[in-house]
């Protein structure tokens, strides 16, 4: 049977929500999740992953056809394909969120991800855009990376293609007034920039943001608030907190990177070498998977403890998968994190 959240356990939890501050979010790519994670309670979306929206068979040609586009134009058409599957997620998923915050991710993917790698892939996109064959693969070689993890993704891409978060941010607010106009429903989006080393990217994406978000609400005539922050997940962000945080209305720490670039381990080779930690007892078990309270955490302490200060209404949480481990949320907790943010 599902399980439900009744009869003495629910009361005990009853009871827990007079005295607990700590809040909790889900991780929700689409509206099942984000209904899902309702039911059980939760407090709003605390990450939208943007680029798990892109992996579906009928959408993925779209994608890759934006992000082998040899010039801007190329790319406009591209980002047209795309834009109403992302509003219609957002909508469905702001629905399912019944006026809770929900916080969206921009797009986060490490390129390689969704580039052609067989040649008939390869072609029967070159067919589409109307491309030689051999261009085509000369593009998606010249777009391979040595270390994708580190490359072209996060802030990166709309530093390099505004237009990539210009869409995303319509797709975002036009989700909002459509679901405000149909329910009445206001909707709290925080828009989420994502892999930031520096205050100077937020700043250059944050303008991009604005100025297409207060075009359309200011054209459709209604009072729609939004947010926008940063994912904390490069080292050189916690340790600029205080300048970051003059420009973000939100922290939220992204843990799985965090503990990537902070330990140096990558999260997709560590499993061949880490059981061997253990056996020495250099650590106790996976970092991934418990938080690193005296690594990590030491960072994410210092970045709330610069940030808050700078700007006293921050708000600030953690989305990485340490936020549904229970001693990870308990050192949450104590460090004075807003909320933890969960798989449904």
């Amino acid at each position: 049977v599902d399980a439900k959240i009744a009869g003495e356990f629910g009361r005990i939890m009853a009871w827990a929500d007079k005295f607990r501050r700590l809040k909790v979010r889900t991780n929700a790519d689409n509206p099942h999740d984000a209904g899902v994670a309702r039911d059980f309670g939760d407090e709003g979306v605390g990450l939208v992953r943007t680029e798990h929206m892109f992996f579906a068979e009928d959408r993925i040609p779209a994608v890759r056809e934006m992000i082998v586009s040899p010039t801007e134009h190329d790319r406009r058409i591209a980002l047209d394909k795309i834009l109403p599957m992302q509003r219609s997620d957002f909508e469905g998923i702001f629905k399912a969120m019944a006026g809770m915050p929900v916080t969206i991710r921009l797009l986060d993917p490490p390129l390689h991800e969704f580039l052609p790698v067989e040649d008939e892939d390869i072609a029967d996109l070159a067919t589409t855009m109307d491309m030689r064959f051999e261009d085509l693969k000369n593009v998606v070689v010249s777009l391979q990376e040595v270390n994708p993890m580190m490359g072209m993704r996060g802030c990166r891409l709309p530093i390099k293609w505004p237009e990539i978060a210009e869409m995303q941010t319509r797709a975002i607010i036009e989700a909002a007034i459509n679901v405000y106009n149909e329910t009445g429903t206001k909707v709290i989006p925080e828009i989420m920039v994502p892999l930031i080393a520096s205050d100077h990217e937020l700043k250059y994406c944050k303008a991009v943001i604005t100025k297409v978000a207060d075009e359309l609400i200011n054209k459709a005539g209604i009072e729609l608030p939004y947010k926008i922050g940063t994912m904390i997940e490069i080292p050189r962000a916690a340790l600029r907190a205080d300048v970051i945080a003059k420009e973000a209305e939100f922290f939220c720490f992204g843990t799985n990177d965090l503990t990537q670039m902070t330990c140096g381990f990558s999260r997709d080779d560590s499993g061949k070498f880490l059981s061997a930690y253990y056996d020495a007892k250099i650590f106790e078990g996976d970092p991934f998977a418990k938080l690193d309270q005296i690594g990590v955490g030491k960072l994410m302490e210092m970045a709330i403890n610069l940030g808050r200060p700078v700007n006293p209404k921050l708000h600030v949480g953690i989305c990485g998968e340490h936020g549904g481990d229970p001693t990870s949320v308990a050192f949450c907790h104590r460090i004075g994190l807003d909320y933890v943010s969960c798989s449904p």
